[in-house]
């Protein structure tokens, strides 16, 4: 089957001023992402990753380059019209889960029908990523691994074409960690979701089907993996 490209970077720089300075978070930035990819981003602290990752969910606006997502050129949106494109095309999961304290995993999960209509039930996202016994839990009586697993689910409910992940395993343990990485694997393998990963864990480099390297704002390599292992293969 052929591969479809849903996501380019042409020349694309994010600077911010500081004081009279103006200093690039990222610079000159060229990549493509394909549909149903697992994509992870390799980087120390400070390197670009989160900026990266921000304007992949147009959550952040380049300063000057294109942003293509499916053909659109996102930079040429108005905050209407990305607000509309981060509503229906992207999930987010963040390292500490970003879980709403006072309503279960059922209602965490149904807060997506707020943002998006025919978003699935909250039931089934859950069950989903093992969790069916547990939708009326709430967070603090949910482990870490169950409160991630949570925050999956949510941003699975609303079928984004996109799963954008921030450091989400790095609360928790290399088991429960390896569980939420087959998870995602299993996201892009199965349900053909572009999964895209940030982190600073270079054996997470093994799991994917594209590897982007950054450092000190810039890209410095896009490795291709053939033969990704599998998640539960994966030690740290």
């Amino acid at each position: 089957m052929e591969e479809r490209v849903l996501i380019e970077f042409k020349d694309v720089c994010k600077k911010y001023a500081q004081g009279d300075r103006e200093f690039f978070a990222l610079k000159d930035a060229n990549l493509s992402i394909n549909e149903g990819e697992m994509v992870v981003i390799l980087g120390p602290s400070g390197a670009g990753k989160s900026t990266l990752l921000n304007l992949l969910g147009g959550m952040d606006s380049a300063s000057s380059g294109h942003i293509f997502f499916d053909g659109e050129d996102l930079t040429t949106y108005s905050d209407n019209q990305l607000t509309k494109y981060r509503a229906e095309n992207v999930g987010v999961v963040f390292q500490f889960y970003n879980l709403i304290p006072t309503l279960t995993a059922y209602e965490n999960v149904a807060l997506m029908k707020d943002i998006k209509s025919g978003t699935t039930d909250p039931k089934e996202a859950l069950a989903a990523v093992g969790l069916a016994d547990h939708m009326h839990q709430f967070p603090s009586q949910l482990s870490g691994g169950e409160q991630q697993r949570t925050s999956i689910a949510r941003a699975i409910a609303k079928n984004p074409r996109l799963l954008l992940c921030d450091e989400p395993t790095g609360a928790l343990d290399t088991d429960t960690g390896k569980e939420v990485l087959k998870l995602l694997q299993e996201m892009s393998r199965s349900k053909k979701r572009t999964v895209v990963m940030v982190t600073h864990n270079s054996f997470f480099a093994d799991i994917a089907d594209t590897v982007i390297r950054v450092k000190n704002g810039g890209i410095r390599s896009i490795e291709h993996n053939d033969h990704p292992k599998d998640a539960e293969e994966v030690n740290w």
